[in-house]
């Protein structure tokens, strides 16, 4: 009986760009469209492709790398703990789950956190948290409760959360949907009130506090408080979806916190501050080094969750918590939040003088260090594509979304100096697609 040897090809074998790509393409699901650059090192806000090009990260996979890349202490946590003990599953306590619990419910200003592992998992379990308390705790019939969600969200792509998508291309041919959810206008509080009225079996409301995915879709200063305040009124869950917009990013620990001028940890100031009954967390609680998700509530909410009924088997394991923790302690000591802030103002305004006198951008917008330029041209177009495969050629990295925007988004730890290295580097480049 003869024993089928499997070829091994080693990551070392792989010599350029092109190779990668190829496997890729034999060998994977084409699930994503990726601009050509084939990492395979990263420090700081800089990576380095199969060839040795060096360039500037300005997406930080979505938001995920805000504490740079291949952070020092990060990495040393999950060493350390990765050689100690990596998973028990929750079968059996361990020792690092509880630890990171207290912390990370100190962090935020929450009673309980229930551990996941992706962002999309964590949307999920407060989907289910929301339901549970509105029939046990609220009192709405069994399989009636609805949860509001708004127009153009992102909150990942199971089955689940495309069911109350607008993206056709995440939604076509993958139906039946799932039902109970109420769409209403993004940055609309009169069409939020008037569902809430018309509705009486409303559960929660499910927002993002800046749509990322949407193109950095900013809304008014008063709109996350107005939401905030309806929820209160109507004794509806407000759900706050910060997987991409929190963890310093936006120049506040969440962007719940609206504009805040907080010179040390998140203050929760009272004229910004909208605290939700249920903060969902992923991408940067990681620091970009291991899959880690959370999903925070106050007790009331929290407890309507009992044994058997949620949970994961990596969710909550040792390696996780040490990571998360001391990626939120980087955030803390180095001032990640005060740093986006302060270099998101800059950059904004940088981008305001190139549009003074060129055509190719319509307008800047964001908050922190998430920004978007709109391209003038068709969401149709390749136009803003094209301009990020120019900016890769020029050493910067950046990604296009909904065909004529294109997000910027650099690891926090970006110095000023190298922003506006990028800034020449971005506006060079589109200079170049003048029309």
């Amino acid at each position: 009986m003869s024993v089928e040897t499997i070829d091994k090809l080693k990551v070392e074998d792989v010599k350029s760009s092109q190779e990668a790509i190829a496997l890729e393409d034999k060998y994977g699901a084409h699930n994503y469209h990726p601009l050509p650059a084939v990492l395979k090192k990263g420090e700081g806000v800089h990576v380095w492709d199969v060839e040795g090009k060096k360039y500037y990260d300005f997406l930080s996979a979505y938001s995920a790398v805000n504490q740079g890349h291949c952070h020092p202490r990060i990495v040393e946590a999950m060493h350390k703990q990765s050689q100690t003990i990596s998973l028990t599953s929750r079968a059996f306590h361990n020792n690092v789950l509880g630890v990171y619990e207290k912390y990370a419910t100190d962090y935020f200003k929450f009673d309980k956190l229930l551990p996941m592992n992706s962002g999309a998992e964590a949307v999920e379990t407060a989907i289910k948290i929301c339901r549970k308390w509105a029939y046990e705790e609220k009192g709405i019939p069994e399989t009636e409760a609805q949860i509001i969600v708004f127009e153009n969200n992102f909150h990942g792509r199971t089955t689940t959360i495309i069911s109350f998508s607008n993206d056709e291309g995440a939604r076509k041919n993958f139906g039946p949907y799932t039902p109970g959810f109420i769409k209403v206008p993004y940055d609309d509080a009169e069409a939020l009130e008037k569902v809430l009225k018309e509705h009486k079996n409303i559960a929660g409301a499910l927002i993002e506090p800046i749509q990322g995915e949407a193109g950095v879709y900013t809304p008014a200063d008063d709109f996350i408080p107005k939401v905030k305040s309806l929820c209160n009124e109507h004794n509806v869950l407000f759900m706050a979806d910060e997987i991409q917009t929190g963890i310093a990013r936006t120049g506040a620990l969440l962007a719940i916190c609206g504009k805040c001028d907080c010179q040390g940890h998140c203050e929760r100031q009272e004229a910004t501050y909208s605290r939700p009954d249920v903060l969902i967390l992923g991408k940067a609680l990681s620091g970009g080094a291991y899959p880690v998700s959370a999903v925070l509530a106050d007790d009331w909410a929290m407890n309507v969750i009992q044994p058997g009924q949620h949970g994961s088997t990596f969710g909550g394991n040792p390696v996780a918590a040490a990571v998360a923790m001391e990626a939120l302690e980087v955030v803390k000591d180095e001032k990640l939040a005060q740093n986006a802030r302060r270099l998101g103002d800059i950059f904004r305004a940088e981008m305001n003088k190139f549009i003074e006198n060129h055509n190719i951008v319509k307008l800047v917008r964001g908050r922190g260090l998430l920004n978007a330029i709109v391209i003038n041209d068709s969401e149709d177009s390749s136009t803003a594509w094209d301009i990020c495969v120019e900016l890769k050629e020029n050493g910067l990295l950046a990604k296009p979304t909904h065909g004529n925007i294109i997000r910027f988004a650099p690891p926090l730890v970006i110095t000023e100096d190298q922003l506006m290295d990028c800034v020449d580097i971005i506006t060079k480049t589109l200079k170049k697609f003048e029309k």
